[in-house]
């Protein structure tokens, strides 16, 4: 049978394998079986008789527990804490899973098995042992990617849930055919995913924001580490966490580890329960450093407390569960309406940073009414370099239309450097117990393994970015803000993309307050000094016939509806000169001041490059799904 004539073939029996697949639901008897093994078998000894359940003291959630008090319907009160640095972040939910008194609702887009992974759940499980009420809801596709795991959380503690959200195939696995399978069959809801994330404690405190639960995120990776943000927020708005929780916890998509196929065949199989067992972590002196960290008042008060600000409205927003459900409802597009509302209110300032740059139609058309105002407002932009993303699919439509962002849209934008000095001080901040150690890593034994999770156009969550000229650890962007006239900002989980306009559910919160949108403004904008990134600008004219010519046929190109083959494109990197101080774009002196660096600085040639420039000549239909 020749290659072509097998193609049919090969999609006809995914297609049917899909179909098989979907239909291979639990039986309500296999559920309760399964139900009754782990009511039956799962852990009740409780390690704390006392009322408090031996909640650990807390100044974090003890100021939320003022907040609350004080506050009124007309007057509400609470207290703020941005988490830029990762090491603070981590401490942070550490120090309030101890704290916890009654309940600790979690909800995360990845969580991983490597260090980070297994110190949180670790933390969360000896939480329940000791009374508190723990749920656990995860989006499927990268999280727990392990039936036995979850088999031993099913029965780890009486106190303790765990489900999934949206699993393929009424399953925690998914090997690469059920994921090809998956888009195959079901595309709308199998490329719906749920990436918020949010860490609520007794209903008084909650974190949310950019990061996951996977060592990059907080500054644990050997290779490759994430530039994020968080923000703690306790007071009211923790009522609407709490609120938007609970939609999630009882959605359909919200599935229970015992309607799971793979997991509900090995509690069954289980000749015996298994038990909990103690992480065996790959840096146990980082992860000793950060667990003193979040219990030392002095550590605490520096770091944390005195960095708090106290403040009156604040706002948590959430899409609702399976948005793509009800496109037509703008409720269930609750936070992703919120934010285009905040862009639109702009009058002389937007500050936004973003890891993806591709505009939805929405967010252009605001964009582009902006800047037609007679006094439009500045727009800084700071996001990925291809030398810093790890999701150079993306990129690749970011790279397409640099020209409209540019011309139509005003956009100051700076691209991240790989090796960005302002990362690497957090970096060490988070590695400082490791500094004094020669040891290398440990590898046998142990216990988290990473998996590679398969996403369109490549994997996610342990995707690598492209090879580099240079050497040494590198550092991309995922956090995701919004500073608006210095007067308040968003911190979340909002791409300020299409899929998150479209198909992920998103979350975040807006602080109205001067103080807290300067802080966030300071921080992206040091993200943008020249030692941190490059910026984006228009190439100058070497013939200036042959480059009217250019831009001509770039145009043409740009807005053809399958086909951007032209190579040489409008805009491209700059590097600012030694002795110069920045300067925007649109200065008279800027070319005098910044050299040209190249499309893609630092990038080796590589597959991953070839593939770049390959998705921006071919690859528009893919942009609302990228």
């Amino acid at each position: 049978m020749s290659r072509m004539s097998m193609r049919p073939f090969v999609l006809f029996s995914l297609l049917a394998a899909a179909l098989l697949l979907q239909g291979c639901t639990l039986s309500r008897a296999q559920i309760r079986r399964a139900d009754a093994v782990v009511a039956a078998t799962a852990d009740r000894v409780t390690t704390c008789a006392r009322p408090d359940h031996c909640a650990t003291p807390s100044p974090l959630l003890e100021a939320a527990i003022r907040a609350l008090a004080e506050s009124t319907p007309q007057h509400p009160v609470h207290v703020v804490t941005l988490l830029n640095d990762s090491e603070p972040a981590l401490a942070a939910r550490i120090n309030l899973i101890r704290a916890a008194r009654h309940t600790i609702d979690v909800q995360t887009y990845i969580w991983d098995q490597d260090d980070v992974g297994q110190l949180v759940l670790n933390e969360l499980v000896q939480a329940a042992r000791r009374g508190v009420k723990v749920r656990i809801l995860a989006d499927q596709l990268f999280s727990f990617d392990d039936p036995n795991l979850l088999d031993r959380l099913a029965l780890a503690s009486s106190n303790l849930q765990v489900r999934l959200y949206n699993p393929t195939f009424h399953k925690a696995h998914t090997p690469p055919l059920d994921f090809a399978a998956g888009l195959l069959c079901c595309f709308m809801q199998f490329n719906q995913r749920m990436h918020n994330k949010l860490l609520l404690v007794d209903g008084s405190i909650g974190i949310t924001g950019g990061r996951n639960y996977q060592d990059r995120y907080f500054n644990w990776d050997d290779d490759f580490d994430y530039i994020d943000r968080d923000v703690m927020v306790g007071g009211p708005a923790a009522r609407q966490m709490a609120a938007s929780f609970k939609l999630f916890w009882h959605h359909k998509r919200s599935v229970p580890l015992t309607h799971l196929r793979d997991v509900n065949q090995r509690i069954m199989d289980d000749a015996s329960p298994p038990a909990w067992t103690p992480p065996h972590y790959r840096r146990p002196l980082r992860v000793a450093q950060v667990e003193r960290d979040a219990e030392d008042p002095q550590w605490l008060q520096k770091w944390l407390v005195a960095a708090t600000l106290h403040t009156g409205k604040v706002d948590y927003f959430s899409d609702l569960p399976a948005k793509t459900d009800k496109p037509d409802k703008q409720h269930a597009l609750q936070f992703t309406h919120q934010v285009m509302e905040m862009v639109s209110s702009a009058r002389h300032e937007v500050v936004l940073q973003t890891p993806y740059l591709v505009m939805s139609r929405r967010a252009q058309h605001i964009f582009k009414h902006l800047h037609r105002r007679a006094r439009p407002p500045r727009i800084v932009v700071s996001t990925n370099s291809l030398a810093s993303t790890d999701a150079f699919a993306v990129y690749a439509m970011s790279y397409k239309h640099r020209k409209r962002y540019l011309k139509k849209f005003g956009f100051e934008i700076h691209e991240i450097k790989p090796h960005a000095p302002g990362a690497a001080a957090d970096y060490a901040l988070a590695n400082s117990a490791n500094a004094a150690s020669s040891a290398p890593p440990a590898t046998a034994g142990v216990s988290g393994t990473r998996h590679i999770r398969y996403h369109l156009l490549g994997s996610r969550g342990n995707n690598r970015p492209a090879p580099l000229l240079s050497k040494g650890l590198r550092f991309g962007l995922h956090a995701k803000s919004i500073v608006i006239d210095d007067s308040f900002a968003m911190v979340g989980s909002h791409n300020f993309d299409p899929r998150s306009d479209h198909y992920n559910t998103e979350a975040g919160v807006i602080v109205y307050d001067p103080r807290f949108a300067n802080e966030v403004r300071q921080s992206i904008i040091r993200d943008t000094e020249p030692e941190n990134a490059w910026v984006i600008a228009p190439r100058q004219p070497a013939v200036p016939v042959l480059t009217e010519i250019n831009d001509v046929i770039g145009d043409i190109s740009e807005h053809l509806p399958l086909f951007d083959i032209w190579p040489f494109r409008y805009a491209t990197s700059y590097q600012l000169k030694p002795g110069c101080q920045p300067l925007r774009i649109d200065d008279p002196a800027f070319t005098s001041c910044y050299e040209p660096v190249g499309d893609f600085p630092d990038v080796a040639l590589s597959s991953k490059l070839i593939i770049t420039r390959l998705i921006t000549a071919f690859g528009v239909g893919a942009k609302g799904i990228l």
